[in-house]
């Protein structure tokens, strides 16, 4: 069986897990912390980053963007299967710039602040961590309200993310909000357009391990698995 080594809230592996869900694949979870930075994790990907995925042929693909395309050449490419990539290359690469956009942008301004903040930080051990960084938070908070603004104004114009149908941008995007609305940090009172379309995409049955999710020490905010939030 395939293995997908992770951590909960990390979201480059919540996409992963999204699009294996989408196409029914079973995985074996890995469950890495990264700044612990293991002899395993090394040797399948000196990097050291999330998440890390080892095909049944022990194949090693290393990065979320990576992997997702991995997986549409070898899952999406059979019979009946979709693949979330449109066959037009002008669309395609659209899809491309929005899964670049939130799983680099959104995360590096967002995501990557409040869980190493609030979770990592918590999580590593005694001594060799240290306390939140209160102004990365205030950033944080302050960037997802933009962010949020974005996917409502091209939700006010497609009915996806990326356009017509459902596409990797929309899993990309979904990975990254699920993970910081565990922390309970998605103002979704800002922007209407963003909360329907993210209540469309939790309705997914690819979502509901993601609902289940739960990180010791870490317990989810109380509407973090209603559908209707």
């Amino acid at each position: 069986m395939p293995e997908l080594h992770h951590h909960l809230l990390s979201a480059g592996s919540r996409y992963v897990r999204l699009l294996l869900a989408e196409y029914g694949e079973e995985v074996a979870l890995v469950d890495e912390r990264p700044w612990e930075r293991r002899e395993v994790l090394l040797a399948l990907n000196p990097a050291g980053t999330l998440p890390v995925f080892v095909d049944h042929d022990d194949t090693v693909i290393a990065g979320a963007a990576v992997i997702a395309e991995y997986l549409h050449e070898t899952r999406g490419a059979r019979a009946g299967e979709p693949s979330f990539l449109p066959s037009n290359p002008v669309e395609r690469a659209e899809i491309r710039r929005l899964v670049a956009w939130f799983l680099g942008k959104f995360d590096g301004e967002v995501t990557a602040y409040l869980v190493n903040e609030k979770v990592f930080k918590r999580q590593m051990k005694a001594g060799t961590g240290s306390e939140p960084d209160a102004a990365a938070i205030r950033a944080a908070r302050s960037n997802v309200r933009y962010h949020l603004r974005y996917i409502g104004h091209l939700m006010a114009r497609r009915k996806w993310i990326g356009g017509e149908t459902v596409s990797l941008a929309d899993l990309a995007a979904a990975a990254e909000l699920s993970t910081i609305d565990y922390l309970g940090e998605v103002p979704w009172e800002e922007d209407t357009h963003a909360r329907d379309w993210f209540a469309r995409i939790k309705s997914r049955p690819s979502f509901r391990p993601i609902l289940a999710d739960l990180v010791r020490g870490n317990p989810p905010a109380a509407h973090y698995a209603d559908l209707d939030f």
